[in-house]
């Protein structure tokens, strides 16, 4: 059968498609940033529990926080999805059909992720030894969640593979035949990790700037977190380029070359913020791992285009060009953004914590 009479036809967009790839990649930098702070921190409390059973200003930390970000994380999660489906609809809406079941049980996942976090942070003095149990429920659950986005992510881009469903039509297909799908999920759960690192260093960092000297050593701990990991990361980066189709990395074509050049300007990066996180300079780490975060998110899309170039182009989306939406939309974003930039500042403000406790 021919894969690309399985691709459904795309809807048309009301105004050009470049303006929701930029969308969907400033709304998918935050949701990786938050995602990456959710997972990253959540496995470093469960290690720090595991090796020492006790509690510490850092577990402590994570507790309190996990909740908000786990709702941060989804909340900015819809409008990157969004964004996805007006580009790539007849392809994530088919991947996702495809392994339906899987799709499916994401909500309840991270439903119990979510409420299992309350529990470790509303019962977190009362738990005792059950904090491991506890954390690693949580991340357990979460790397369920983050298997199965990348599966569809990746299955969106294969139709190719789509022909394996009349073999099994249950909605229980997954991408596992992809050579590029386990490196590339660890690719991103080890950067969760580091950016973890660098979240535990950051917070500390600022809890220091507010005249906790005990905060010191835990800044210099989140960021051999971050050092570490992304070292790591760095080998399973090289793994994962050796599985791209061949004759994908050349500079011949203007997609290989700009794939490429945001590779090699990541790596690039990438060096002096593992300088400054061994040394515990956090912000010169931090600007230097968000430019990282940038030019990595470039090149998955960019790696995207290409994988999709046989079947599809954004460029191929029809036209109906109808720009109130787009005015209404960008009215929202920016008033959605001031009001959340105010309830951080509310949170976060001066004699925050004894009003709350009073």
């Amino acid at each position: 059968m021919d894969p690309a009479a399985l691709i459904p036809t795309p809807d048309a967009i009301p105004v050009p498609w470049g303006w929701f790839q930029l969308f969907l990649l400033l709304t998918f930098f935050i949701h990786i940033l938050l995602m990456n702070v959710m997972f990253g921190t959540t496995f470093i409390a469960l290690v720090s529990h595991l090796r020492s059973g006790r509690t510490s200003p850092c577990t402590e930390a994570v507790s309190r926080t996990l909740p908000f970000t786990i709702a941060f994380v989804v909340n900015f999660g819809v409008a990157p999805l969004l964004f996805v489906q007006v580009l790539y609809g007849h392809l994530i809406y088919t991947s996702s059909i495809l392994m339906a079941v899987f799709w499916l049980s994401v909500v309840a996942l991270v439903i119990g992720a979510y409420s299992l976090a309350y529990v470790y942070k509303d019962r977190y003095a009362q738990l005792g030894g059950l904090r491991v149990l506890i954390a690693g429920l949580i991340a357990l659950l979460l790397l369920a969640v983050a298997f199965f986005f990348i599966n569809n992510l990746t299955l969106m881009q294969a139709p190719a593979s789509w022909s394996r469903y009349f073999d099994q039509p249950r909605g229980l297909l997954l991408n596992l035949d992809d050579p590029m799908l386990v490196p590339r999920f660890l690719h991103f759960m080890v950067a969760a990790v580091a950016v973890g690192g660098l979240a535990i260093a950051l917070w500390f960092h600022w809890q220091r700037k507010r005249g906790d000297q005990a905060a010191l050593p835990w800044i210099a701990y989140g960021c051999r977190w971050f050092s570490y990991a992304t070292l790591v990361n760095g080998s399973i980066g090289l793994w994962f380029l050796t599985t791209l189709p061949k004759g994908l990395l050349t500079p011949s074509n203007t997609i290989g070359l700009l794939l490429l050049l945001t590779l090699v300007g990541g790596i690039v990066l990438a060096i002096p913020a593992v300088l400054y996180g061994l040394t515990s300079r956090v912000m010169p780490a931090l600007i230097c791992t968000l430019g990282t975060i940038a030019l990595m998110l470039l090149a998955r899309g960019l790696l995207r285009t290409a994988l999709l170039a046989p079947w599809f182009s954004v460029a191929q989306l029809p036209l109906a060009p109808s720009y109130s939406p787009l005015f209404l939309f960008l009215f929202f974003l920016a008033t959605g953004l001031a009001l959340i930039g105010w309830m951080v500042w509310f949170t976060l403000r001066p004699g925050a914590d004894s009003e709350a406790r009073s």
